[in-house]
């Protein structure tokens, strides 16, 4: 029996994966050849899904981008025994692009059948659940706070010193809230690793609920990520069969439950009052704080609230130590980030590699340059408030600090990359447009100042008199950072203050007109 691996993952599948299995099989039936298919994730080559694997004795052998028209060809050409095609790739581990990652929180995307609790088992799965079930909880949260684990959704905030504020204090119910409500432009880490390997996902919260002592987990699930909502429910109702999940947590006689909510398409839901906001059945708006969610959180009780790609970090760090984690990274960034590259790139997709990679490095030796063909004039990270970064400041090191320096953020880790045929001035407009439209509407700066934006911009690039309306649009910026409560009004004015600062030309500026205050 060959075995024969395509993604069941929703970028492959948006570019006909499920077809390409289908016709597979059929074709295999009809040359009578036996194959055992099986939908795994996707590795994050995105430029080569749908992406089809076989087994051979000497490892697994990649052939893509495979089409249904493509398969007579392959069959003729014994791609079946690892033969050579114009579509071969070589050995999958062997792809340059694979081959020099660090892959820790990805370790097992693409490699197994994410549903599989057994293929999970099989590729250190659970290991760090055991230890975990064997430590205080005290000795858990320092295990993460050595390694250094940071938030992975745009803070950056210290994921061991929340989890120790959990623990300290003192609640007969207390929560660890997912935020899977990935929502900004370019990424999609979360999607994949929660379609591609849901157990790491489940480990980890279980591992935070003993950490902090927490009995009941949600998962606020982005509404437009139907394949994960089917992944997740599946693979939790497995994982309560199996015993990783329920009244005695691998016979442990601690209890964790989990259960998945779908948000309701609303940008400010990634904002973690709001999230809870939601989750409790009202309508997503910012809290005000303090308390801190880790002291009155969901339900009014003390919650830990992570991104996904946190929590499924944890499991690694208690399977492997926390000195093994900390030893990758730069700084005070510590361990690995998964990247995703997207926009005008050649080869988008996921790449995770330890802290202290260049800017260049990913845009250029992963990204393959632009997609065009014509020169990178720009780099968008952090979601659609994250600044921009010129082609002078590419030699910027992936660490969060760093970006910092560069009036930037690092987030989530999406890289969205532009040619040097983007409108700027338009790029600035459209961060004024996105506030208008996701803001909850709590406070005043956001709400409004948003659409004022809009209007100054407009104005600024019509008139003839532009000192003026730079002035007022330098106010603005400082109104919307200082006076929002939350990220999405304070965050709108990088975008705009690093595309003027940066491009003042498309602005109808000179370089010294574009040298606005920064708040």
């Amino acid at each position: 029996m060959i075995t024969v691996y395509v993604p069941r993952d929703s970028a492959a599948r948006s570019v006909g994966a499920d077809e390409v299995a289908l016709a597979i099989t059929q074709e295999a039936a009809r040359r009578n050849l036996p194959v055992q298919l099986v939908r795994n994730g996707s590795w994050g080559l995105f430029w080569l899904e749908p992406l089809v694997e076989v087994v051979t004795p000497g490892g697994r052998r990649a052939y893509g981008p495979v089409t249904v028209a493509d398969l007579p060809s392959l069959f003729d050409g014994h791609f079946l025994q690892g033969a050579a095609h114009p579509l071969a790739q070589g050995y999958t581990q062997e792809i340059s692009y694979l081959k020099n990652q660090e892959r820790l929180t990805f370790a097992r995307v693409g490699l197994i059948d994410p549903l599989s609790l057994a293929d999970y088992r099989a590729h250190e799965g659970l290991v760090g659940l055991q230890r975990a079930l064997e430590m205080t909880p005290s000795a858990i949260v320092d295990a993460v706070t050595t390694a250094g684990l940071r938030g992975r959704g745009g803070a950056a905030f210290p994921t061991g010193i929340k989890w120790r504020t959990v623990l300290n204090t003192q609640a007969a119910q207390k929560y660890v809230v997912c935020n899977a409500d990935e929502g900004d432009s370019g990424t999609f880490s979360d999607r994949m690793l929660m379609e591609d390997d849901p157990y790491t996902l489940i480990e980890g919260m279980v591992i935070a609920g003993l950490a902090v002592g927490a009995t009941q987990g949600y998962i606020y699930l982005r509404f437009e990520y139907p394949d994960a909502w089917q992944v997740l429910n599946e693979a939790i109702s497995t994982a309560y069969a199996a015993g990783v999940l329920g009244a005695s947590v691998l016979g442990s006689g601690r209890r964790f439950d989990l259960e998945v909510r779908l948000g309701a398409g609303a940008y400010i839901c990634g904002e973690e009052t709001s999230l809870l906001e939601s989750l409790e059945g009202r309508r997503g708006q910012i809290r005000f704080k303090p308390p801190l969610p880790a002291i009155a959180g969901l339900f009014g009780q003390p919650t830990a609230i992570n991104n996904v790609i946190s929590l499924a970090t944890v499991p690694v760090i208690l399977a492997r130590g926390a000195d093994f984690y900390r030893d990758f990274g730069v700084g005070r960034s510590r361990g690995t980030l998964p990247i995703q590259l997207a926009g005008n790139v050649a080869r988008g997709g996921l790449v995770e590699k330890a802290f202290g990679l260049r800017l260049d490095e990913l845009l250029y030796e992963y990204g393959g340059g632009s997609a065009s063909g014509r020169a990178l004039r720009t780099v968008q990270a952090g979601g659609p408030l994250g600044a921009y970064l010129p082609a002078a400041q590419f030699d910027t090191v992936l660490d969060y600090e760093a970006f910092a320096a560069r009036g930037a953020m690092l987030g989530h880790g999406g890289l969205v990359a532009f040619d040097d045929t983007v409108n700027m001035a338009s790029m600035a407009r459209y961060a004024f447009e996105f506030c208008a439209l996701e803001s909850c509407g709590k406070c005043t700066p956001c709400r409004i100042g948003s659409t004022r934006g809009v209007e100054v911009i407009d104005r600024l690039l019509a008139a003839r008199h532009k000192a003026r309306e730079l002035e007022l649009l330098n106010d603005l910026c400082e109104t919307l950072q200082h006076g929002s409560l939350c990220a999405l009004g304070g965050l709108t004015p990088l975008p705009v203050q690093s595309a003027i600062a940066h491009f003042p030309e498309d602005f109808g500026l000179s370089p010294s007109d574009s040298l606005i205050r920064r708040a």
